[in-house]
Order: structure tokens, then sequence, then C-alpha cells
């Protein structure tokens, strides 16, 4: 009888610290975002797409950095890491190649846990034609005695072109056809996934990317990472439509990519604020009024997106 009494009181006990423990980790905030990688497009000797009086390396620096500043006085326990802070080429690098892949190895390095890169969209002129009457000339048809005279109308055309009435807002994430580069890209990142807050902060080893189960484990991160920009960059979109901008909605560049956004281990978007080929949208774009609503547009979506990833409610890495 004693032994049964001091078997079910053990069993009890067990119960108990079982429920404590659970209790206790349940207690614990979920995964969160602690570093976020901010990438002002181009810098430097490349202005990237030129409106009438602005370039959109200037604009996105300029709402880069208000970007970053909102995040740090909504979340100052976040660490924030420019790609540039002034208008340079990012690491000050001489070609956009060697640019690109400071800016996809400095995320990595920094075991950023999200990256967002802002620019701005650009299009071509529509060119018009306009037949504006004929014109006779002469034409010579065979060889030798069998050649011939005639004369024919050309049809006479006037060329020209105006701009683009092209306005909106677009976020793109990576291709999926791209996921090959994304799981590389895994590899290379310091941290090998997301490390929670029950984890001591150490490096963990990297995986061995010949071995079938670790490259399938990183096919599944890949494939997390495409959910988690997917949601955060329908988010950006819907702010804006909020705001009341024309929502061109979230894309992809199915044949080439986006190299940063496909070279980044980690969630990764990049936002196209509204096109500088546009009059009435670069004056929006370059005002104190527009930048505020786009940053407050971008802090809005991040915050959502961080409490949904706190929450588990956006699927996250095994």
């Amino acid at each position: 009888m004693k032994r049964s009494l001091l078997l079910l009181s053990a069993f009890a006990f067990s119960v108990f610290l079982l429920s404590f423990k659970a209790e206790k980790n349940n207690a614990v905030p979920k995964a969160t975002i602690k570093t976020l990688i901010i990438d002002p497009g181009h810098g430097g000797f490349d202005g990237g797409a030129r409106g009438t009086f602005s370039s959109e390396a200037a604009v996105s620096l300029q709402v880069s950095l208000k970007f970053g500043k909102a995040i740090e006085r909504e979340f100052p326990g976040i660490k924030i890491i420019f790609t540039r802070t002034t208008d340079i080429m990012p690491g000050n690098k001489r070609t956009k190649d060697e640019g690109l892949k400071y800016r996809a190895n400095l995320a990595n390095e920094s075991g950023g846990d999200l990256f967002i890169a802002v620019h701005c969209n650009s299009a071509p002129h529509i060119r018009h034609r306009e037949l504006t009457g004929y014109k006779n000339t002469v034409v010579y048809t065979g060889k030798g005695k069998k050649r011939k005279k005639s004369t024919r109308k050309v049809p006479q055309y006037r060329y020209w072109t105006s701009p683009n009435p092209a306005s909106g807002t677009e976020t793109y994430i990576w291709a999926v056809s791209k996921n090959d580069a994304k799981v590389n890209s895994i590899n290379k990142t310091e941290f090998y996934g997301e490390i929670d807050s029950t984890s001591d902060g150490t490096a963990l080893e990297l995986p061995d990317p010949s071995d079938p189960a670790e490259k399938a484990r990183m096919l599944i991160y890949a494939q997390q990472y495409f959910r988690k920009s997917l949601n955060l960059a329908d988010l950006v979109e819907r702010e804006f439509e909020h705001t009341g901008r024309i929502s061109r909605g979230v894309k992809q560049r199915n044949d080439a990519g986006i190299w940063v956004l496909q070279a980044t281990g980690m969630p990764s978007i990049l936002v196209e604020i509204g096109f500088i080929s546009n009059r009435d949208e670069e004056e929006y774009i370059n005002s104190d009024k527009g930048q505020d609503e786009i940053v407050e547009d971008l802090v809005n979506a991040f915050r959502v997106y961080k409490q949904k990833l706190e929450s588990k409610s956006i699927n996250t890495a095994p």
C-alpha cells in the first residue's frame, strides 16, 4: 500500500513538473526579429531610375533612413543594419555586381532575420506613330535588259514619345524557380534558421549541403522563408491600399529573379514605393508627406508581421 502511494505521489509530482515546464515554455516569447536589414537601392555611381528632378538612389535612401528611425523608435530592441547610409555604392564597391554581393554578404554575416530593400519603379516613355502622308520613290527591279524603273508610294510617319502614366506600388519576393539559390544562401548564413528565445544564442554548426537530409531540411527553410516573405509583402501592399495608393500587388520575376532576394538567407522583400517616371508620383515620393505615409505603411506592415511571427501565425522554420 505504501509502495503504491509512493508511486502515485511520484507520478503526480512528475506531472506537476511537466506542467510547470510547459507553462514556463509557453510564457517565453516566441522567435522574433532581432536584426533587420534595410537596403536602400542603388547608390553612388549607380543612380538607378531617374525622374524629372530626382534619382531612385536618392529617394530610396531618404525613405530607408526614415523607415529605420521609425522602427528604432517603436522597437528599440531591434538591431537595424543599413547596407548604405550615404550616396555610395554599398561597401564602396567599384561595380554593381560587387555592390550586390556586398549587400547579401552583409545581411548573411550579420545574422539578419529579415531583409527589406527599398526601390523606385520606372516605366519607359510610350512611343507613338502617326501617318503623315506618302512620298513617291523611284525603285528598280530586275537585272540587265529586264531591269525596269517604277514609282512607288512610300508611307511617311511622324514619331514621338509621351510620359508613361504607369503608377502605383509593387512588392517583390524571390521567384519560386530560384529556390535552389535560396537554399544555397541559407547554407551560408551564420545561424542556421532562427534561434528562438530558449536558445543560448551560440552559433550552430553549419549543415553539410552534400548530405541529402540536410539539403532537404534547408529546402524546408527556403519554403518557410518564401511563405513569410509572401505574407509580409502582402501586408505591405494592403497598407499602401489603405493609404489610397494604387497597389499593383505582390510580384515575382520568374525569368532572372531578383538576385539580392534569393542571395539572402532569410525572409526578404523588395518594395517599389512608386513610379519615379510619373511626375505626380515623383513629387509624392519626394515630399515629406509622401515619404511619411510610405514609412508609416511599412512600419504598420512590419508590426503586424512581427506580431504574427511571435504568435506563430506564420509558419516558422522547424
